[in-house]
């Protein structure tokens, strides 16, 4: 396939950017977008032909799951079976912004879009890019970081068409986008556990969520 390339302000996204976006991700294609995190492959989390589309484009064991974001955490009570007092200390305190949360999975959201596990990792952005996108979608987006499996976490749109052009249908170039991007929670089980520690500390979630910490 052949990949465009759009500049754009990521604060300011123009309406025709934003359109042209969401109207790729209902007809199932594949768009890279920068986010306050870092880059990520967005798409139709309901879409079976897109979800493939991106696990082939990063070389992603089917096994696993592929993080979604939303626009709120209301969005999430029809996405997840539990709603957990954890959740919603969580959200309180970390959304929008840099904390992806793996919660069980509903009924209602695909296996393979679980990677078959039941569990979900979902997050609430603070760019409006991002909150733009899925309040014209009214849904969640698949958002896996843009970059093969196993390579470096792409900075820039330039480097995510470097990388994966012929792979995605449309990348938009925001400019760089650094940082030790999200961390990831899984409130899954009796005891939270912090599997991957990012822009917020281990020590942080721990505060918020009144558990023992052993510094």
């Amino acid at each position: 396939m052949a990949t465009d390339l759009v500049e754009f302000d990521p604060l300011d996204p123009p309406a025709d950017v934003l359109d042209r976006a969401a109207t790729a991700i209902r007809r199932g294609k594949v768009v890279a977008i920068p986010t306050d995190a870092l880059y990520i492959l967005a798409a139709d989390p309901f879409n079976m032909h897109a979800v493939r589309q991106v696990y082939l484009a990063k070389g992603r064991q089917i096994q696993r799951a592929l993080p979604l974001l939303v626009r709120d955490p209301m969005m999430v009570e029809d996405l997840a079976s539990d709603i957990s007092v954890r959740f919603k200390m969580l959200t309180r305190r970390f959304w929008p912004g840099p904390l992806t949360i793996i919660l069980p999975a509903s009924s209602g959201v695909p296996l393979r879009a679980t990677g078959n596990t039941g569990r979900l990792a979902v997050r609430q952005s603070r760019s409006p890019l991002v909150d733009e996108l899925i309040t014209r979608l009214n849904q969640p987006i698949v958002a896996t970081s843009a970059n093969i499996s196993g390579r470096p976490t792409c900075s820039s749109g330039i480097e995510v068409f470097g990388m994966m052009d012929g792979t995605v249908d449309l990348v938009l170039d925001g400019g760089s986008c650094q940082g030790p991007g999200a961390s990831t929670v899984d409130i899954t089980g009796p005891d939270w556990q912090m599997i991957r520690e990012g822009a917020i500390t281990q020590k942080e979630i721990a505060a918020c969520l009144d558990s023992p910490f052993d510094s």
